[in-house]
């Protein structure tokens, strides 16, 4: 390698970089990863999608609960607390700093969020993750997150749905991250038991703990276009195993090729898509209920016809 290739492109790079404009936060304009201008309203108006790549952008809890619940009109549901720093973790920085950080940034408490609404006229609980929130990581706080919308669900016999959105479990709060995948799947088992329809929205990316856990075990997975979805990173796949990967591994619509998933949806259509579905689902669940109730009283009647 000659002093060029390592010493001046490098230095050209990252003066080029230093001197491209930045956009403001509070513009009017906004860039995808195709390097289109967009102008923001033009971006709300189509569902936070990119009109030239139709890159799903990633979008806040807030911004989800909006566009998908009937005329934008949800109530967030306030979730338990839990300590910040258990562990009193340091890396670079410290962990209360980054919390501070990521609070200040997205206007949240943590990761999840929970809001109750209506989707075509038919109350719901739905939660979502914010990826701006330290990557949608998954601590103490957003396992008593889900586990508040479970129960909430459960409560108020509403459909379950959760939008994805995260790198996986935390790891400033180390194993109490992790407990979050076991507490998160006995949670999903209530709702199972109770007959309360659980849909889970894949978004880009939906990777680590929370692929592994809650994420996957919906009664129907969705998934937005491209999103990337899996445990482990390709490149670590890769190294791991001395193969080269398919063409689009872990997108959305390859795992729905080979099975992993039941449908991949745009995010203008998901309020029909799931609407139909947990109308579909809820029928079907009075159904079983009523052909319940029905055995139970012939049971009954037999009981008491066979006493006297």
């Amino acid at each position: 390698m000659n002093w060029i290739t390592k010493f001046i492109k490098p230095r050209l790079k990252t003066l080029l970089k230093k001197r491209q404009p930045k956009l403001s936060e509070t513009g009017l304009w906004t860039t995808c990863v195709c390097q289109q201008l967009i102008y923001k309203e033009d971006l709300h108006n189509n569902f936070f999608v990119c009109p030239k790549c139709e890159t799903h952008q990633k979008i806040s809890c807030r911004d989800r609960f909006k566009i998908f619940l009937d005329n934008g009109e949800y109530e967030i549901i306030k979730t338990p607390s839990s300590p910040d720093d258990p562990l009193n973790f340091v890396d670079t920085k410290k962990y209360t700093a980054r919390l501070a950080a990521a609070r200040k940034l997205t206007n949240q408490d943590d990761a999840v969020m929970i809001a109750s609404g209506k989707l075509k006229g038919i109350n719901i609980t739905v939660g979502a993750q914010n990826f701006s929130f330290i990557g949608g990581s998954v601590g103490s706080a957003s396992g008593e997150a889900f586990i508040c919308a479970v129960q909430h669900a459960i409560d108020n016999q509403t459909p379950f749905i959760f939008f994805t959105c995260s790198g996986g479990q935390r790891m400033m709060e180390s194993a109490i991250a992790l407990q979050q995948m076991a507490r998160t799947v006995l949670a999903v088992n209530e709702l199972k038991k109770n007959n309360i329809p659980y849909i889970v929205v894949l978004t880009n990316p939906t990777t680590g703990g929370v692929s592994a856990s809650w994420a996957m075990i919906g009664d129907i997975l969705i998934a937005e276009p491209k999103a990337t979805i899996g445990f482990a990173g390709k490149r670590v796949i890769e190294q791991t195993i001395g193969e080269t990967l398919p063409e689009g591994f872990q997108t959305a619509e390859y795992i729905k090729n080979h099975g992993g998933i039941d449908l991949v949806v745009s995010r203008k259509n998901l309020r029909d898509t799931i609407g139909t579905l947990i109308t579909i689902l809820l029928k079907k669940n009075k159904l079983t209920l009523t052909e319940a109730t029905n055995e139970n009283q012939e049971d009954t009647e037999q009981i008491a016809s066979a006493a006297s």
